[in-house]
């Protein structure tokens, strides 16, 4: 739906829409017209960053985003102002000594004198040879620079058709130049490659040389520093007679061990000679053989008495005739006396007598052994004491040979990784750049005429641009324009609209009597036929109408005259009085014969003049308001008298921002329409009397929709 609206619009523009794109088409066509030709040139230049075949020193694949920061580096510097200054001075130079410019010579520099012409040659020959720029502080080197910009020679005309691209992913680098003269395109584009390849060569082997020699002095400091680090800790070893503190230490270490165990078992050795020499001693102490004769005397007293007891026993198992009770008995006796005399026996067999021979010879070398592992100890003890304060001065030497041997590795470490630098920046050094021009730039060839792309994009572009604007517009209007919108705005139901006429001056009486009337006016006649029939269903037998509208000049007064001619038509007898005392249009219109003051104050009794069907009454107007000219109740009172008169009495009141100028009427009538001028918009002072108007819903019957310019037959009611 609401595409279909900016159809409308369109169409309702259709003429702005084909006169502007028509304009723009012809404006383009003359300023395109006398456009030279345009001719291209282009040169290619090969890298060398990605070609395996010019990678010699480096084996490792450059990662892709490194790739790229460098061909944008190289488009950068081709584009930059230093080496495009070495080309505009290389073109001015060939337009003012050859005697075929690439252009015509421009007013500034056709003004310059022979002198000045040869100021001009010597300044830019210098400049060019040092790879200056121009500048703009010195008035001399200004006024050149304004020259070369006329000429467009400067570096910011020369990028506005000069394109530098890499080609896809390749190792190569486009660059094409336009211009209206063939040969200037190839020399610009021949030119710039020289000169870059010239300034790029030039600063790699000025970086390369300068990397070379920063290396090489610092690579020579430290070979210094290390064979510095080597003679300390070599003098130092000589003069603490140090030859190699680990084979030293290791050897010290093993010595310590073997006469550590040595001792341990020398002290080993005095432990037991001296308890084996205790030994012998005892086998000659008198009281062990009195250990042995108190041993044997209590075992055979026991064995005395056991045999008293066994007599006894045997007396009695003789004596009750061998009674086997005592049998038992005599058999334990026998088996206890048995293990006695074995223990006696053993007693003896422990501690026989020996040769006293052998034990003093075995105690005399028992205390030799004893004496010689007494005295290697002290001899153990103090080598062992020896070769310890040998490893503990070791320790010290340890600590510093160590710090020697690892500042040593460290300088040693740097100085080889130094030294593969310098062998890599040198081998670069001595290579040659792999930036190189593999395609040169030839007389451009004429290209394919824009001029009249350039017509059409005018014409479509002048076309878009008023379809935006129109949609624009469009999209930001918030006006009221159909029924529908002013009943979706209001919440409030829309009874009907009359279409906008073209007459300045109604005639509703020809309107009515006329049988062909243009298209404009039968619409209008027959919306108005369907307003009436909405108002007549709503009426429900009332009689008093009431039409007002929120503002003045919505057009009320049209549509009370239309409403009562409508009326009149169908053999109504219609009152039709001008209420609004603001701006009495239905009486300058009519020039009634009664007015509404002179009724309501019983000048006239209001029946004259009612044998036609529509009576019209006017009012004087003035600063006053209805109850001003008589009180409430008489007015109604007045006004119900006209109801036996008449079948419809329209009033029209004043606009609803009259507050109770409107109001006073809106209380004594039956019923109440509105009227709405279409293409205005729902202001934030008019949602006070939309609310009022909501409130009197008993009475408000809804909006009539004035002066609308689009109709629509099926947007006659909403």
């Amino acid at each position: 739906m609401e595409f279909g609206k900016f159809f409308k619009l369109l169409l309702k523009h259709k003429y702005t829409l084909i006169a502007i794109p028509v304009i723009a088409v012809v404006i383009t066509y003359f300023l395109v017209r006398n456009q030279p030709d345009v001719f291209t040139s282009t040169a290619q230049l090969a890298t060398g960053i990605v070609d395996p075949t010019q990678q010699v020193l480096s084996t490792e694949q450059p990662q892709e985003s490194k790739i790229s920061q460098e061909f944008s580096n190289l488009v950068q510097m081709l584009r930059s102002t230093r080496i495009l200054d070495q080309v505009s001075y290389q073109l001015m130079l060939h337009d003012l000594t050859s005697d075929k410019p690439f252009r015509k010579p421009s007013d500034l520099l056709e003004d310059l004198n022979p002198d000045a012409r040869k100021h001009a040659i010597q300044v830019y020959s210098r400049l060019y040879k040092n790879r200056q720029e121009l500048s703009l502080f010195d008035q001399d080197q200004n006024g050149l620079n304004k020259v070369i910009e006329s000429m467009r020679y400067d570096d910011q005309s020369l990028l506005k058709t000069l394109t530098i691209y890499r080609l896809e992913n390749s190792d190569f680098i486009n660059i094409q130049f336009d211009a209206e003269n063939p040969e200037l395109t190839a020399f610009v584009v021949n030119t710039l490659c020289k000169e870059f390849i010239n300034y790029y060569t030039f600063i790699v082997k000025e970086n390369q040389r300068k990397a070379a020699t920063f290396l090489g002095k610092l690579l020579q400091n430290k070979q210094d520093s290390l064979h510095a680090l080597s003679d300390s800790l070599k003098q130092y070893k000589i003069k603490n007679r140090v030859f190699s503190l680990t084979e030293q230490a290791r050897s010290l270490y093993g010595q310590l061990s073997d006469y550590e165990t040595r001792r341990q078992e020398n002290e080993k050795d005095v432990v037991s000679t001296r308890a084996a020499i205790r030994r012998i001693d005892q086998s000659f102490d008198p009281a062990d053989r009195q250990y042995v004769e108190s041993s044997m005397t209590r075992v055979n007293a026991q064995i005395t008495e056991l045999d008293k007891q066994l007599n006894a026993a045997n007396n009695a198992y003789i004596e009750s005739d061998f009674d086997p009770a005592y049998k038992g008995r005599v058999d334990s006796l026998n088996n206890i006396i048995s293990s006695k005399i074995r223990l006696s026996s053993d007693k003896y067999i422990l501690n026989p007598l020996s040769a006293k021979q052998e034990l003093v010879t075995s105690k005399q070398e028992l205390q030799t052994a004893n004496v010689v592992a007494k005295n290697s100890s002290k001899s153990i003890n103090k080598e062992l004491g020896r070769l310890n304060r040998r490893f503990d001065n070791l320790v010290p030497h340890e600590a510093v040979i160590g710090s020697y041997e690892k500042a040593i590795d460290i300088a040693q470490e740097e100085y080889l990784t130094l030294l593969a630098k310098y062998n890599q920046v040198s081998m670069e050094a001595s290579m040659s750049v792999t930036l190189k021009q593999v395609v040169a730039a030839m007389p451009g060839v004429v290209q394919p005429s824009k001029k009249m792309l350039l017509v059409i994009l005018a014409g479509i572009g002048s076309f878009a641009v008023c379809v935006v604007v129109l949609f624009a517009l469009f999209f930001l209007d918030n006006t009221v324009k159909t029924a529908k919108d002013l009943a979706n705005r209001t919440k409030i139901p829309v009874l009907g609209y009359l279409n906008l006429l073209d007459n300045k001056v109604i005639d509703f009486k020809k309107l009515w009597d006329s049988k062909d009337p243009d298209k404009n006016t039968r619409t209008f006649k027959n919306l108005l036929r369907s307003l009436r029939y909405e108002i007549d269903n709503e009426m429900q037998g009332d009689k008093l109408l009431l039409v007002n509208s929120l503002k003045a000049n919505e057009g009320k007064t049209v549509i009370a005259v239309s409403l009562a001619y409508s009326q009149a038509v169908i053999n109504k007898r219609v009152l039709l009085i001008d209420g609004n005392f603001e701006d009495s249009g239905i009486t300058g219109m009519t020039k009634p014969a009664i007015y509404l003051e002179d009724y309501l104050t019983g000048k006239v009794s209001g029946t004259e003049n009612t044998s036609g069907m529509l009576t019209v009454w006017g009012n004087r107007g003035g600063d006053v308001s209805l109850f001003e000219i008589r009180p409430e109740h008489e007015v109604k009172e007045k006004l119900d008298a006209l109801k036996q008169a008449y079948d419809l009495i329209i009033i029209e009141a004043s606009a609803l921002n009259t507050l109770n100028r409107s109001k006073e009427w809106v209380g004594i009538t039956d019923r109440l329409l509105t009227v709405f001028e279409s293409g205005q918009n729902l202001t934030e002072a008019q949602k006070p009397n939309i609310q009022y108007l909501k409130s009197v819903k008993n009475k408000f019957m809804g909006w009539v929709l004035n002066k609308v310019t689009d109709v629509d037959p099926a947007d006659r009611k909403a």
